[in-house]
């Protein structure tokens, strides 16, 4: 049975890294999507564009050698988070940080031309509070990573502030706008608003917990699931754990929570119509 897991982040350094992986293929785990984290969780300044591309080749590297090393089958997902660019535009100034994180994104849509990564992410918005030039700025640079996406044809990821109903109606409004397909923007931790989500032409990646998955469930299976497993030895099972998704979605099949034919529309179906790729090849 395929069983993919949307946001999975590994660390080399502080977490770890490959036999958190396979922890994951133990519980039954078959396919992830393996997100960028940061510059500095890499290894690098994160202070100009050459950093953010250096981390982003790093990153490809660490999915290499996750599809050599291990059972599971991984794809890449890089970009800029927010964060980053909020440290450097506090560092080095708004628009000289603007620029930097622009080049990088160039270079995140590159890789999904070349189909070394599939989907541009996770950008977005600081999820703390911010300066309101800041707070402006980052959503300039999402609009700007949506449209590259768009260029691209790829999926785009996004980090953001806590979402609600209310939220959501805005992200729809900057989807509209930029003209990306409805299906292509990806909602990273996102509330288990399935219906809204739909209308306003957003994926929503729902976090594998059972009171999550169960009101996701009530409105249909247009979602996919993620752990946002951070891969942290200092905190261990955050945000979930990397054998969630699969544990979970046995439960629930084996408790009659979910039928075959919806864990399939999830696991299989859903990747395929957002990222353009074939789990069962």
């Amino acid at each position: 049975m395929i069983i993919f897991d949307n946001h999975f982040h590994v660390d080399p350094f502080k977490g770890l890294f490959l036999e958190a992986v396979k922890q994951f293929h133990r519980a039954g785990g078959t396919h992830l999507n393996v997100i960028y984290k940061t510059a500095h969780d890499y290894g690098f300044a994160g202070v100009k564009a050459e950093d953010f591309i250096k981390a982003m080749d790093f990153h490809l590297e660490l999915v290499k050698k996750i599809n050599k090393e291990s059972p599971v089958k991984a794809f890449a997902v890089v970009g800029v988070h927010p964060a980053e660019f909020v440290y450097l535009a506090e560092k080095k100034g708004l628009e000289y940080a603007k620029n930097e994180v622009m080049k990088a994104l160039e270079y995140a849509q590159k890789l999904c031309f070349e189909r070394k990564a599939i989907a541009i992410g996770e950008i977005g918005r600081p999820h703390y509070e911010v300066s309101e030039e800041i707070w402006e700025a980052s959503i300039e640079l999402m609009k700007y990573g949506m449209s590259l996406a768009k260029e691209a044809d790829c999926a785009v990821q996004l980090h953001t502030e806590s979402f609600n109903e209310k939220k959501f109606r805005e992200l729809g409004q900057i989807v509209r706008e930029v003209g990306i397909r409805p299906y292509k923007v990806v909602k990273h931790y996102s509330p288990p608003l399935i219906k809204v989500a739909e209308e306003e032409g957003v994926f929503p990646s729902i976090l594998a917990s059972k009171k999550t998955l169960m009101e996701a469930l009530m409105q249909g299976s247009r979602f996919l699931m993620e752990t946002d497993y951070i891969d942290d030895r200092r905190r261990p099972g955050a945000v979930l754990g990397p054998k969630t998704v699969p544990k979970r979605t046995l439960a629930f099949l084996q408790q009659g929570l979910m039928n075959e034919d919806t864990a399939y529309k999830i696991h299989v179906e859903n990747p395929k119509k957002v990222y353009g790729i074939d789990l069962e090849e």
